[in-house]
Formats: C-alpha cells, sequence, structure tokens
C-alpha cells in the first residue's frame, strides 16, 4: 500500500471535491493511506467544506484528518512549501494539482530565488526554441503550455500505456521529451541548467499527484544552479501528456564597487 503523510488538495471545487472522494475511497479499500488531508481554497463554505458537515460513504471514515484551509494557493504554498524545505519529514507529502491552476510550483521556485539573491535580477524568460512537442501555446507571463495531445483528453484520463483516445499505444512521456530539449540546447551553446520536473503521476483511484520533495529538490538545483550565474534554469510541471514550462533566468552577481 502508498502510504503518505499529508496530502495537499489544491482547490475545494468541482475537482478538488471528486479528488477528496476517491482518495477516501482508496484509503477505504487499502489502495493508499494518508495521515492527514488538506484542501486549500480561498472559500471557507467551498463544496468540501460542505460535505464535510456531514460526511456519507468513504468520506465519514477519511472526515476525522480532513481539514479545509481557507487561504489562497499561492500563499500556503508558500508557507507549506518553505516549511518543507527546512524539515525532513516531508519525504511522505504529496500535492494533487488543480487542471485550472497556474504554474504555481515555477512561481514558488521564483519567489524562492528572489529571497536568496535580493541584490541580483532573478526573472522569466520566454522558453525560446520550441522544444518538439505538437501542441504548444504561449501565455502572456511567458509560461510555455504543451502537450502532446493533438484531441479533447478524457477529463478523467490517468495516461495509460494504451491512450484512450487513440486506442493505442501510448509512445509518448513529457519527462524525457523535456530532458532531450534542455539537452540539445546545451548542445547549441545555451547555458541552460535543469530540467526541474514536477511529474504528476497516477497514484490510486484516478487521483494524480506529485511528490512534495521534488519540489524541495527542485529549489536545491536552481540554489546550486544559481550559484554558476549567470544562468537559466528550465522547471516544468507535467504529466506525461500535458505541461507548463517556464525559464527561471539569474543574472550575475552585481560587481563590487
Amino acid at each position: 500500500m502508498q502510504d503518505y503523510g499529508t496530502i495537499v488538495v489544491v482547490g475545494g471545487g468541482c475537482y478538488g471535491s471528486y479528488y477528496v472522494q476517491q482518495l477516501a475511497r482508496a484509503r477505504q479499500a487499502g489502495a493508499l493511506g494518508f495521515s492527514r488531508l488538506l484542501v486549500v481554497d480561498r472559500d471557507p463554505d467551498c463544496r468540501v467544506s460542505r460535505a464535510l458537515r456531514t460526511p456519507e460513504g468513504a468520506l465519514r471514515d477519511a472526515a476525522t484528518v480532513t481539514t479545509v484551509v481557507a487561504r489562497d494557493w499561492t500563499g500556503f504554498l508558500g508557507d507549506y512549501l518553505a516549511r518543507a524545505a527546512q524539515a525532513a519529514d516531508c519525504t511522505a507529502d504529496a500535492i494533487v494539482p488543480s487542471p485550472l491552476m497556474p504554474h504555481l510550483m515555477y512561481e514558488w521556485l521564483l519567489a524562492r530565488a528572489r529571497q536568496r539573491w535580493p541584490d541580483r535580477l532573478v526573472r522569466t524568460i520566454a522558453l525560446g526554441r520550441e522544444p518538439a512537442i505538437p501542441w504548444q501555446r504561449r501565455a502572456p507571463d511567458d509560461t510555455a503550455y504543451v502537450s502532446f495531445a493533438e484531441w479533447m483528453c478524457p477529463i478523467n484520463c490517468i495516461e495509460p500505456a494504451m491512450c484512450p483516445a487513440i486506442r493505442g499505444p501510448r509512445t509518448w512521456s513529457l519527462p524525457p521529451a523535456v530532458r532531450a530539449y534542455v539537452a540539445a540546447e546545451r548542445a547549441r551553446g545555451r547555458n541552460l541548467a535543469g530540467p526541474v520536473l514536477v511529474h504528476c503521476t497516477h497514484r490510486a483511484f484516478g487521483v494524480g499527484m506529485f511528490d512534495t520533495r521534488d519540489v524541495v529538490a527542485g529549489d536545491w538545483l536552481v540554489a546550486e544552479a544559481g550559484e554558476r550565474a549567470p544562468v537559466e534554469v528550465l522547471v516544468g510541471t507535467m504529466s506525461h501528456c500535458h505541461g507548463a514550462l517556464n525559464v527561471l533566468a539569474i543574472d550575475a552577481r552585481p560587481s563590487a564597487p
């Protein structure tokens, strides 16, 4: 059985309530365990809060370890991940992302880098040359959204080895594709570090998540790369099929007066 410490669910609305129900069912079935389930939503009266008032079915058993945290995602994750970076007991924690959230893991790494080097220019820059991934869109904040799917995917797809959309083998995966992109950029002479890969995978009962320790490891990678600045670091949060990519640029230390 997969055994987790704290599982953080981003959002307590439509998607979050589904994930909470499925995690409760997985716990009841013995597919996974968790010590604590935190649901983060700005609305204290979100759908999960209402369900916890009179829990039914599997949620009744999990209700005693489930808490809704009424905060915005950025503020909560900033505090939670900062504590995780200082602690040795986050290795069993995981995060369930929302399909509609911005690139929150990158935003935390960017904020950490700016705190670490207040006298240096730390910024987001455009991805540059496009990777060999079929579908791509660039957002106004320079986040590159990419996907191997050129079709509408089933809403609860767990990205199995046989793709339900094409009814054939899934021959692609974003993590190795992004690693190959970074290697190719380096071969072209670009000073591109990483990549920091936060990989969301299916764990049980239709719920995908990534490990908190992977985000913390990304912070360590950025800290190490920044000591060799100027440098760029590619950061991606992704599943096998879909992802968000950003480039974190750290300028050189200012010259002594």
